[in-house]
């Protein structure tokens, strides 16, 4: 008989206790018995299992488990008490906020790596030894703070650095108990850029691995508005959604405002709004029952004024974090300039009163050409001792920075003479409206101020004061014999104004000889109309922003213009309504048509084009009418930038231009001068108004004036657009200068 060998039979037979030796000789059996002891087998197996290597199965049964509601709910809530547990041994991986049910083990980590090639670390947390290490608990190890790799591979160096100015103002490690500052960064330097970086760093991370904020606010001139939201798009790309607020009726406004402002936790859908000046001041009441993280005035030169309703609005807005951004923090005076840095941090200088006492009087008689030498050493001293103190909340570079990235700009002063119209017309003005005596007395009186208004509008065209000659108005009794027969206002007539025959000149060979574009800036709509009467009989294609368009329309005419395909050859701009933040580098000339009283209006309507983005070199106009008014407007505008010059800039060597009597000479006609300006620097390198020599090493020439760097006749000329000019027969005089110039650069 035939047995098995295998393990479990084995084990079987060993258990019923068959002798070995007689399964040692064993036969094997017939093939019906092998069959039957087979049958025989499989039904003892199945009866009696015993395989030691087998655990015999429990049995179990279909029916429910017996068990009462409480017992039931008992039992489910034990199997979903247990905590998840990560089923990949040892894992490491990233534990955001979108990580859920994640807690990592051991020290926290920043959000960013900050050993990556090329990151911009704003914080880094101090060494500690390893016993501090083992006593430290974990939950409080402070992290780095690093920039979003998304943006600081876009960061310039001195941008880089101004992020990590503003980070460390508006987190209090630069003035201990002040959250504010000031980026007084020239225009074009990418101020937006910089605190776009800030407010994203902020919303996302701190050196406790929390947010530093929950919510931001941006406040702009309403032309800007929409720009602010495109640069966070642009930037971001999505990553956060911002909340513009540019139109819409007041329950509107106000409905998304209190949403706004009522979002909390670390996940805001909104976390950025943008606004108006204007629409915030209307609608302060809503964001002043909130706190906001952080508040950035652009062009925050608007609140140069402590008295005004928006600079009040703002200043009771609770957040105590504040940036101020301003190419020009310095426009009019010092008192002005304390208005600002009070508000980003308010006592660092002490009240009003104490400032104007301390520093103001003390540095203006030291800055005046009439100052005694113990005068001028205490204006020095004050002013040293104000720049060190604001310099801890306040960046500022120039755009000579730019220089490294865009072409050359070239700013030239043209002085044009006044036709034999204009001249006649504003003699006869001076000797009738006798505004002289009233300055000489001290008196500021309406007419005065009008005055002054009629000049600078007859230096643009003759056509501008016509009414008034019309209605025999004070200044222009009899005016109306000097026009030529048969004039009229219809048309114009570019002949009858000096600037406008320059004008008329440039556009016409820019548009012969090349294929640049013209933006036209004047402080007047009335000569937005001249120009666009001048445009149409030419024929030249152009687009218009004033104060009478919308918002919105804005943004897609500034678009339109700067696309390479569109046909618009002029670009008409209103100073006081586009003249800040818009980016036209569609065109490269810019004419800057008449001057303005604050040079940071006329320094941001010339920043329009040479600004990121511009392949072109550029080339500025400054126009003026010879031994005017307007004069007098750009020497003013010296004085100013002098003493922005000295404590903004630190320019220790800008001289001291004029005296104050000099700057009360307005209402005055010099017939006799190519240029009444250059007259007064006393220019040491002309003869006859021709340079002779270049300028030596640590001349004056490095002061703000220095923009009068070539008097130049017809063989100075180097523009081939004024040269033509010249050749037309036009008369003025040509002052340029460019940023490789300023910097020694051949």
């Amino acid at each position: 008989q035939r047995r098995s060998l295998a393990p479990s039979q084995l084990a079987k037979r060993k258990a019923g206790g068959e002798d070995e030796e007689e399964e040692e000789g064993w036969q094997p059996a017939p093939p019906a018995a092998q069959k039957r002891r087979k049958a025989g087998s499989e039904t003892e197996s199945r009866e009696c299992y015993r395989s030691p290597f087998r655990k015999p199965l429990a049995q179990l049964t279909n029916g429910p488990r017996c068990m009462d509601s409480s017992q039931h709910e008992a039992f489910i809530r034990s199997i979903l008490s247990k905590p998840f547990r990560i089923p990949i041994p040892n894992y490491k991986g990233p534990t955001g906020l979108r990580a859920l049910g994640i807690k990592r083990a051991g020290l926290r980590s920043p959000l960013h790596d900050p050993f990556e090639e090329g990151a911009l670390v704003l914080y880094e947390p101090p060494p500690l030894s390893a016993h501090e290490q083992l006593k430290i608990d974990k939950d409080k190890v402070p992290v780095h703070v690093v920039v979003d790799p998304v943006l600081s591979r876009v960061l310039r160096p001195h941008q880089r650095e101004g992020v990590k100015f503003l980070w460390e103002c508006v987190t209090s490690r630069r003035i201990p108990g002040s959250h504010g500052c000031i980026m007084a960064d020239e225009m074009g330097l990418g101020k937006t850029l910089q605190c776009i970086t800030l407010m994203w760093t902020l919303l996302r991370q701190s050196p406790d691995c929390k947010p530093e904020i929950e919510k931001a606010m941006v406040v702009s001139p309403s032309s800007l508005v929409r720009n602010w939201y495109n640069e966070v798009e642009k930037w971001l790309g999505g990553r956060i959604q911002p909340l513009a607020i540019d139109g819409g009726s007041k329950e509107e406004i106000d409905h998304k405002l209190v949403g706004f402002m009522n979002q909390r936790g670390v996940r805001v859908p909104s976390p950025i709004l943008i606004i108006s000046y204007e629409t915030f001041r209307l609608h302060a009441e809503a964001l002043q029952k909130g706190s906001v993280g952080l508040v950035i005035c652009d062009e925050g030169h608007r609140l140069k004024n402590s008295e005004n309703q928006t600079y009040q609005a703002l200043n009771s807005l609770n957040t105590p974090r504040r940036v101020l951004i301003s190419g020009t923090p310095i426009q009019n005076d010092l008192l002005e300039y304390f208005s600002l840095v009070h508000f980003v941090n308010s006592g660092i200088l002490g009240t009003a009163q104490e400032f104007k006492r301390h520093f103001e009087l003390p540095i203006l008689k030291g800055r005046d050409a009439d100052a005694s030498d113990a005068e001028r050493q205490k204006g020095e001293e004050r002013l040293k001792e104000l720049i060190s103190i604001v310099n801890r909340c306040l960046i500022r570079r120039t755009s000579d920075i730019l220089s490294k990235y865009l072409p050359v700009k070239i700013e030239q002063v043209v002085c044009c003479r006044l036709t034999p119209l204009q001249a006649e017309l504003y003699k006869n003005f001076l000797k009738q409206a006798k505004p002289v005596e009233e300055l000489k007395e001290g008196k500021i009186s309406v007419s005065s101020l009008s005055s002054i208004t009629s000049l600078k509008k007859l230096c643009n065209h003759p056509a501008l004061i016509y009414d008034k000659c019309v209605e025999e108005e004070e200044g222009f009794m009899g005016a109306l014999d000097l026009f030529p027969a048969g004039y009229s206002t219809k048309s114009v007539e570019p002949q009858l104004s000096g600037k406008m025959l320059v004008l008329d000149y440039i556009l016409a060979v820019t548009k012969s000889t090349s294929n640049d574009k013209v933006v036209l800036v004047s402080n007047y709509t009335q000569t937005l109309d001249l120009f666009e009467k001048l445009c149409r009989s030419r024929r030249y294609l152009y687009v218009r922003l004033d104060g009478t368009m919308s918002i919105k329309k804005r943004a897609k005419i500034v678009e339109r213009f700067n696309s390479p395909s569109s046909p618009e050859f002029i670009f008409m701009l209103s100073s006081k309504a586009g003249g800040c933040g818009l980016n036209l580098i569609g065109a490269n000339r810019l004419v800057m048509f008449d001057p303005d009283w604050n040079p940071a209006n006329d320094e941001q309507a010339m920043a329009r084009v040479w600004r990121d983005g511009q392949k072109k070199m550029c080339y500025i106009y400054r126009l003026l009418s010879t031994g005017t008014i307007e004069e007098k407007i750009f020497q003013r505008q010296t004085h100013k930038k002098a003493l922005s010059s000295c404590v903004v800039d630190e320019e220790q060597d800008v001289e001291r231009h004029f005296s104050l009597g000099e700057l009360k000479e307005l209402f005055t006609l010099n017939e006799t001068t190519t240029s009444d300006t250059h007259d007064k620097i006393k220019c040491r390198r002309c003869v006859n108004g021709h340079q002779v020599r270049p300028p030596p090493e640590g001349s004056d020439c490095t002061s703000d004036l220095s923009q009068w760097k070539h008097c130049a006749d017809k063989r100075g000329l180097q523009d081939s657009v004024l040269k033509a000019a010249w050749d037309a027969a036009v008369t003025f005089t040509f002052h340029h200068h460019s940023h490789e110039e300023q910097r020694g650069i051949p």
